[in-house]
C-alpha cells in the first residue's frame, strides 16, 4: 500500500470514528443513512402530490402539448362562416311556416347580391318537435356583413320577416366556424334522414375535445361519411355541433354498432365525454327546397 492510499484510508477510518460518536445509540452511518433514504422519500411523496395537483390545476403535460399544436394549426378551416338558425313554430302554423320559408330562402341563396349559400333546411322528426334547422354558409365575416346589409333593404326580405313573427314559439342562431379537419359536404341528394348532434362543452376544452374527435372520426368515416361539424363563436357559446347522414333509423344503428368495433372509437368516446355538460340529438327530415336533402 502507497503513502496515498494509506493515508485516504485513515482520513476516513477517522471520518467514520466520527459518524458513529455523534450518534450516541451505536446505529452509527446506518442510521444515518436510513435518515437520508426517509428524507428521500418524503420529499418523493411531496413532488408526487405537487404533480397531481399540478395536472389537476393545468391538465396533463401531453394533452397541453397537444392543445399548443392545436394553436399553431388552428382548428378552424377560416374560409367560411355559418350560421345556425333554429326556428320553434307554433304547431298550427307548421305548414304556413313551410310554405313560406319555401318561398323565400331559395330566392335569398339565389340573389347574386348576397355573399350567402344555403347549405340545408331540416324539419325535426326526432327531438325538439315543431322545430326547423337552417344552415347558412358566408365568404368569411364581409361575406356575412355584406348580406345583412343587403337584407335590411330587400323589400321583399321584410315582408317575410313580418310574415313570420306571428308563427314564431322562440329562435335563436349561432355564427359558427368549421373544424379544420372537417369541411361542410357541397349540395348533394342523398336521401333518408339527417342527425344533428349538439354537445354543450365545459369552458375552456374546445381545443382538447377537438384533438381527440379528429382521431376518432378516422373510426365513423370507414362507415359514415359526415355531412359537417362546427363550433359556436357567437350566441350561445362553448357548443360544438356535427350533421350525419343514415338512409334510416336502422342504418344508424348498425353504423354507430360498427364503429364500436374499430380501435380507437371507444378510447375517442371516453376522454370527450368527460368534457360534455350537455348533450342533444335531433333526427331532422330536408325540406324539399334544401340544397342538402
Amino acid at each position: 500500500m502507497t503513502l496515498q492510499s494509506s493515508m485516504a484510508f485513515k482520513n476516513l477510518f477517522n471520518l467514520t470514528l466520527v459518524t458513529i460518536a455523534k450518534n450516541k445509540r451505536g446505529y452509527g452511518s446506518i442510521r444515518l443513512l436510513s435518515s437520508i433514504s426517509e428524507n428521500k422519500l418524503k420529499i418523493d411523496k411531496k413532488n408526487k402530490k405537487r404533480s397531481i395537483f399540478h395536472t389537476m390545476l393545468h391538465g396533463h403535460p401531453e394533452i397541453r402539448e397537444e392543445e399548443s399544436q392545436a394553436h399553431s394549426k388552428l382548428i378552424a378551416r377560416g374560409k367560411y362562416v355559418h350560421e345556425i338558425q333554429k326556428h320553434k313554430i307554433k304547431p298550427d302554423c307548421v305548414e304556413d311556416y313551410i310554405k313560406l320559408v319555401s318561398e323565400h330562402y331559395p330566392r335569398i341563396a339565389n340573389n347574386p347580391k348576397n355573399s350567402v349559400h344555403l347549405c340545408g333546411s331540416w324539419q325535426t322528426e326526432i327531438g325538439d318537435l315543431d322545430s326547423f334547422f337552417h344552415i347558412w354558409e358566408y365568404q368569411g365575416y364581409t361575406g356575412y356583413h355584406e348580406t345583412q346589409n343587403q337584407l335590411k333593404n330587400d323589400q321583399h326580405y321584410q315582408k317575410f320577416i313580418k310574415e313570420l313573427r306571428p308563427m314564431l314559439q322562440n329562435r335563436k342562431n349561432q355564427i359558427c366556424l368549421e373544424f379544420a379537419f372537417w369541411a361542410t359536404s357541397p349540395p348533394a341528394v342523398l336521401g333518408g334522414i339527417y342527425e344533428l348532434r349538439s354537445y354543450r362543452l365545459k369552458p375552456g376544452r374546445l381545443l382538447e375535445w377537438e384533438n381527440h374527435w379528429k382521431k376518432g372520426l378516422e373510426c365513423r368515416r370507414q362507415y359514415c361519411e359526415p355531412v359537417g361539424a362546427w363550433f359556436c363563436q357567437l350566441g350561445e357559446l362553448n357548443f360544438v355541433h356535427h350533421m350525419w347522414q343514415y338512409p334510416n333509423l336502422e342504418s344508424r344503428k348498425i353504423t354507430r354498432e360498427q364503429a364500436w368495433k374499430v380501435d380507437g372509437w371507444a378510447d375517442t368516446v371516453f376522454k370527450t365525454v368527460r368534457l360534455i355538460s350537455k348533450m342533444e340529438s335531433n333526427v331532422l327530415i330536408p325540406l324539399p327546397f334544401s340544397p342538402l336533402r
